[in-house]
């Protein structure tokens, strides 16, 4: 769906808002929390500090306001009281923020405490196969571009890539069309116009991509339980290339 330039300023002030969560998180210790502790905290900063509605509370039936994916868990973990960071966890917060109608979806792998290399290095791959997904973006181009980009930076380093979960287009809607691969071949699928807004989410794993969903039928696992990371940031099509609508101000590339 194709956004005006009115639009995609609104969403970029709900991105505006949501980047400042993140940045409310680095200031925390998160080692010691709960992972509900920390879905309390981040609602009570969006609700009485930001002003804005937290987009996930109540969606699909789901009651919290984030997810918080540790260690195996690849997307959708379920915050509990009995989830408590521990030094050497890896973690993704994946948080919405919805203000004056539009919605801004972002996520970042935290290192709590003293990390290993091979979990500090899955989590900066990931981050940079984010970024290579997000400087193919540009009018023109096409979507299997993003997916080519992330999946082969993957690659390179030995990690594989889920595939049973994607970015989406995002507005008024959590999710819109198109879905955003983050595997695929260059030159082929939607191509990219000024005015389209989407997630870039890729989810690294450390071995098999292959997942399983837990009985609770939201918290998606390693099927070999080795590690996963994921970052997330909503991009805008622009005439010049592209806009990270989420950009955190510790983030000095915007694309």
């Amino acid at each position: 769906m194709i956004k005006t330039p009115a639009e995609i300023a609104l969403m970029a002030e709900a991105g505006r808002r949501l980047a400042s969560v993140f940045t409310h998180l680095d200031a925390m210790t998160l080692e010691g929390l709960s992972t509900l502790e920390i879905d309390r905290r981040v609602e009570a900063f969006i609700v009485d500090e930001l002003k804005a509605r937290p987009a996930s509370k109540g969606q699909y039936g789901y009651g919290f306001v984030l997810n918080s994916s540790i260690n195996q868990v690849v997307c959708h973990g379920v915050p509990s009281a009995n989830d408590i960071l521990k030094s050497g966890d890896i973690v993704n917060l994946d948080i919405t923020l919805e203000k004056d109608g539009f919605i801004a979806d972002s996520s970042k792998t935290y290192l709590i405490g003293s990390v290993g290399p091979q979990a500090r290095r899955l989590a900066r791959t990931t981050y940079e196969a984010m970024w290579k997904g997000i400087q193919a973006v540009r009018p023109g181009a096409k979507l299997g571009d993003i997916g080519f980009a992330i999946e082969k930076h993957a690659k390179q380093a030995g990690y594989s890539v889920v595939r049973d979960y994607c970015g989406h287009g995002i507005g008024r809607e959590m999710h819109e069309e198109p879905q955003v691969l983050h595997f695929g071949k260059a030159g082929t699928g939607v191509t990219l116009r000024e005015g389209m807004t989407f997630t870039i989410e890729p989810m690294l794993n450390q071995g098999v991509r292959t997942v399983l969903t837990e009985d609770d039928g939201w918290t998606v696992v390693t099927s070999d339980g080795k590690l996963s990371a994921q970052f997330e940031h909503t991009v805008a099509v622009t005439k010049e290339g592209v806009r990270v609508l989420t950009l955190r101000p510790d983030e000095k590339r915007a694309g």
